[in-house]
């Protein structure tokens, strides 16, 4: 069977295996790379090849199908006569990210991306349904899918590394299988990747919920060494080529790190088993990502390292929408207000009925007052503050020391605030300043907070569930 020779490093010692406790059962995993193509007004799709990846299926055979209504995508595979949907995941990308920005109203431009499911014995039918206006799901794509088709792809490259167990709590049917992937780490440095794995993996679980579900994880780590150490930046000149396409400066905004390489993303991760994938970049600049579904990316240098992780995890993990609006985006959003899908937001069209108005405790007011205006007129000079900071390529040193200080302006301000340790409709998220509403005061989504919010952290426990529940 596949995983009878597989050989897993862990810090020295040596994993057979057999940690796959039903691997010679699990089918093996298919996946369906694709272009995805358009400018902001349209998207088209075509078919580049089906893949069976080197290992077995890695998802929970319990729950195939995604009740969590998540993403902004949502794909299917079915039984082309009878309709019965086998598998479901919600996902984005970064094609449904790049739509919103000012580039996509002037060009067209193609993203590859890739989809991931428990291989069938039979044809199936792929089919993909996007959200319309009213973020309801609609279908947009259909490609039939035959996995006995001689011209599926069945051999791998060779894996790029060895990997690397960072923990290890059972058969990966049974756990979310979290994937840490290296960028911009030499061979020489491959003790350095290993470290920040294991320092930054485990990070995780400092906070709820993933701390009280720490033995539902297993954490992977694969470094394809780099040529060069460090990440690509081209803001400040510094350029790295990297196998996954890996890059500050994504969408032009320059703490946004994303990998554009999806092909090559997908032949290093398909050498372990996972359900999610961390790319830890080997950088001391401020900035990471997170796309559902997809991966995230964080700089595993920075002071703030541990938040990055853990707060772009949150977008790829659960869906997780930012809550902050002041800092400056890439995204162009119009004067409608449509109710948001992320879990922790909403434009509270129907204040009695808040989607998450059974932890909103009675008495609590909708909208619910904050010290709203001092905040903003803070975050006026501190972002200016920030910019320049960026814009002289002042030390990294006073980045983290412009952070320390907003974060105790923040802490003291809503410390001091009325509906502090309430749930509630706080007015300011989803980069906007008006319209839409998040759960608290503050969350970990919000600012450089050091803890999810109620709605937030239930989101997570959400998703846990669906990998890792009967």
């Amino acid at each position: 069977m596949l995983f009878t020779k597989f050989i897993f490093r862990s810090l020295g010692l040596m994993l057979l295996a057999g940690c796959f406790l039903a691997a010679q059962e699990a089918p093996q995993t298919l996946r369906v790379d694709f272009y995805h193509h358009g400018n902001a007004l349209e998207e088209g799709f075509s078919l580049h090849k089906v893949v069976i990846e080197p290992l077995p299926w890695p998802g929970n055979p319990a729950r195939p199908i995604d009740d969590t209504n998540r993403g902004l995508y949502f794909f299917e595979v079915v039984k082309p006569v009878t309709n019965e949907v086998l598998y479901s995941r919600g996902f984005s990308s970064i094609f449904g990210e790049w739509q919103l920005t000012g580039e996509a109203g002037k060009m067209n431009r193609t993203f590859h991306e890739s989809l991931r499911f428990p291989k069938p014995d039979h044809p199936v039918r792929l089919r993909l349904s996007k959200r319309d206006d009213a973020n309801r799901f609609a279908a947009i794509w259909t490609a039939d899918i035959d996995p006995g088709d001689m011209l599926v792809q069945h051999k791998a490259p060779p894996a790029p590394g060895p990997v690397i167990s960072i923990l290890n709590s059972g058969s990966p049917s049974q756990k979310v299988d979290w994937l840490i992937i290296g960028d911009g780490y030499t061979a020489a440095e491959g003790d350095k990747f290993e470290r920040d794995a294991q320092r930054l993996g485990l990070s995780l679980f400092n906070y709820s919920p993933f701390r009280e579900r720490k033995s539902d994880f297993n954490i992977w780590a694969i470094n394809p060494p780099a040529a060069e150490s460090g990440t690509n930046r081209p803001s400040n000149g510094t350029f790295r080529w990297s196998p996954t396409g890996t890059t500050y400066d994504a969408f032009r905004s320059e703490r946004y790190v994303l990998a554009f390489d999806n092909l090559g993303l997908r032949n290093i991760a398909q050498n372990a088993p996972y359900d999610f994938i961390l790319i830890m970049v080997n950088s001391e600049t401020y900035g990471g990502g997170g796309i559902f579904g997809l991966y995230s990316t964080a700089a595993a240098d920075n002071h703030w390292a541990e938040y990055l992780v853990v707060h772009e995890f949150g977008h790829h993990f659960a869906a997780l929408a930012d809550e902050y609006y002041t800092s400056s985006v890439a995204y162009q959003s119009g004067d409608l207000r449509v109710e948001p899908w992320e879990p922790n937001a909403t434009a509270l069209q129907d204040p009695a009925n808040l989607k998450w108005k059974d932890l909103v405790a009675a008495g609590t007011p909708l909208p619910t007052p904050w010290p709203k205006e001092k905040y903003e007129a803070f975050q006026k000079e501190n972002q200016a503050r920030r910019a320049q900071i960026r814009a002289e390529n002042r030390p990294e040193s006073e980045m983290h020391k412009h952070f320390q200080n907003e974060q105790a302006f923040v802490n003291k301000l809503f410390g001091d605030a009325q509906y502090g340790s309430r749930v509630g409709a706080f007015e300011g998220a989803n980069y906007e300043a008006t319209g839409y509403y998040r759960p608290e005061i503050n969350c970990l989504m919000f600012t450089r907070h050091d803890q999810f919010c109620r709605v937030c952290s239930r989101s997570v426990t959400e998703i846990i569930d669906l990998y890792v529940g009967e």
